[in-house]
């Protein structure tokens, strides 16, 4: 019976492997690229600032409990972790197939393939956030101690990423529609995720949908800790965790038992 606890065993015997693929992974995608890791800023800079325009100016979307917050603010502490969970899926979703060379030839725990790619995107993410905290100086968003409650938050998000990466990594690598089908779910998921709007303009009558969607929890979470200078809900994010732990350990368990015939299906 495979345990999250063993995986994290396995990977650490091979930590070396972990951080060479990683970064292969970083030193590959801008290979030959001018811009090179300003690619890693403009992206969401630019995604932050066409979606501010429409929600705000256009349609008008209020940040009702966040209301002293500029909508940019309001939607960029969203959207930061929000990308990075949706391109660490996207790109553990291929992190199979695009080292069959290696799947066939050395061994080592396949899993860091995943975590790999997820960990190049995690550095990612960490030179986006520079434009966030350039922007809450610029408006003199004030924080208190409760911004701590951002660790835990990250690592539940973590959690959750990974589990779903494991399972559509070995699925894709078993069944190629797979990365098709992730791509048109993440579209969806992003507008049942309350990324673009505010959790309070849930109705009253899909609060539960919302609870068990750890996103939606764990977005809501960053936003109350950053910008309202709170505490998250607490059983909102127990609940978050009980169903990241069990989307672990439920991908593990598929990766693990796939994981003696992905040789025969590269």
């Amino acid at each position: 019976m495979f345990s999250i606890a063993s995986e994290i065993v396995q990977i650490y015997r091979f930590r070396e492997v972990l951080w060479q693929m990683v970064k292969r992974e970083i030193k590959a995608r801008y290979k030959q690229s001018i811009l090179g890791y300003f690619w890693v800023i403009l992206n969401p800079l630019a995604q932050m600032l066409v979606m501010s325009f429409a929600f705000s100016l256009i349609l008008r979307i209020p940040t009702n409990a966040s209301s002293h917050i500029p909508y940019s603010v309001f939607l960029y502490v969203a959207l930061l972790p929000w990308n990075l969970f949706a391109n660490s899926v996207s790109s553990a979703c291929n992190s199979l197939v695009s080292s069959s060379t290696l799947i066939t030839k050395v061994y080592f725990p396949r899993s860091i393939l995943v975590i790999s790619s997820i960990f190049a995107k995690i550095i990612d993410f960490l030179f986006a956030l520079t434009i966030l905290i350039g922007y809450m100086a610029w408006y003199r968003i004030p924080i208190n101690a409760n911004i701590f409650w951002v660790i835990p938050i990250f690592i539940i998000q973590q959690i959750f990423t990974i589990g779903l990466s494991l399972f559509f990594s070995a699925a894709n690598l078993l069944y190629r529609d797979v990365q098709y089908l992730l791509g048109l779910v993440l579209v969806l998921w992003m507008y049942l995720t309350p990324v673009i709007y505010p959790a309070d303009l849930v109705p009253t009558r899909f609060r539960l949908i919302f609870q068990l969607n750890p996103l939606s929890v764990i977005i809501n979470a960053y936003r109350q800790t950053i910008l309202g200078g709170g505490q998250p809900n607490h059983l909102s994010l127990l609940i978050a965790t009980v169903v990241s732990l069990i989307t672990l350990q439920l991908g593990i368990l598929y990766f693990k038992s796939r994981e003696k015939i992905f040789a025969d299906n590269i």
